[in-house]
């Protein structure tokens, strides 16, 4: 009977500990869809939501938390989230790290231009016990996409682990940046490549070779400006030259990962290319 009794209970606590379980993955990811869209939205749809987002467990990543992006792309495609505002209005965006701030926010300000963003303001940049958080604010017609911002950030090895929306105008991205890369040419020895007339500094990757020979053609007027960084982005040193220059060979030493050419006046003087003639395998 004890024996009975005991087999009983266990199966029991099994059952109840499974069913808790599921309960738990369940609210986890109903929170996340409530806190993505209206309240009167989720009310309305509850049904329709449940029938879409079933399976529940293919909404989670392996570490158990809710893949945000993969919950905003469900919502989209079935009309249920809505990113667009009546009129114009101000956005707030705060974006969340562990990790260089510096090359944080280059990669940052890189992506939010690849994707239509060019105005905007830093409201406060913040670093606490290696969190860095960045907040800005744009006014636009619409709430930027994180479906879009997404891809944009994965070209430079980022990932957004999660979204939060505070409001429908105030949003919250938690990037995850240990693999973060510039998303910019990689120079290889002897592979030589233009730079074509640009409205931005040109950024490179020189890791892998020792010496960059650019040369620069007769139509241009360029005043060297030259900026060393290291692999997270921590300035080394710049060579300005108030000199128009057809040729100039840098000496590039093991710590100097990233390159940026510019011109000390205005690139407005590059009106027609800079050739680039890597020299020599790192």
């Amino acid at each position: 009977m004890v024996k009975a009794f005991l087999i009983f209970f266990l199966c029991y606590s099994l059952s109840y500990a499974n069913d808790s379980k599921i309960l738990e993955v369940e609210d986890l990811l109903t929170k996340k869809i409530q806190s993505l869209i209206n309240p009167d939205t989720f009310i309305k749809d509850r049904a329709y939501i449940d029938i879409i987002f079933s399976p529940k467990e293919d909404y989670y990543l392996d570490d158990g938390r809710v893949n945000s992006v993969k919950v905003i792309q469900t919502l989209k495609a079935n009309g249920i989230l809505n990113l667009f505002f009546k009129e114009p209005c101000e956005i707030n965006i705060s974006f969340k790290t562990v990790g260089a701030p510096l090359f944080f926010v280059k990669i940052m300000s890189d992506s939010l231009r690849n994707i239509g963003y060019y105005r905007y303001v830093t409201k406060e940049s913040t670093l606490d016990d290696s969190e860095f958080t960045w907040k800005i604010s744009l006014t636009s017609e619409y709430a930027a996409d994180p479906l879009i911002l997404s891809q944009e950030l994965k070209k430079s090895g980022c990932e957004i682990i999660d979204v939060i929306r505070e409001t429908e105008t105030d949003w919250e991205y938690v990037i995850d940046m240990k693999n973060a890369k510039l998303d910019t040419n990689i120079l290889e020895d002897a592979v030589e490549l233009k730079l074509k007339r640009s409205l931005y500094s040109y950024w490179l990757d020189v890791s892998k070779i020792q010496k960059l020979r650019i040369s620069s053609t007769r139509r241009n007027s360029w005043y060297p400006y030259i900026a060393y960084y290291d692999k997270s982005l921590n300035l080394l040193r710049v060579v300005k030259i108030d000199a128009k220059r057809r040729k100039i060979t840098l000496d590039l030493k093991e710590n100097t990962y990233y390159l940026k050419i510019s011109d000390i006046y205005t690139l407005k003087n590059i009106k027609d290319a800079l050739v680039l003639t890597p020299i020599g395998e790192r």
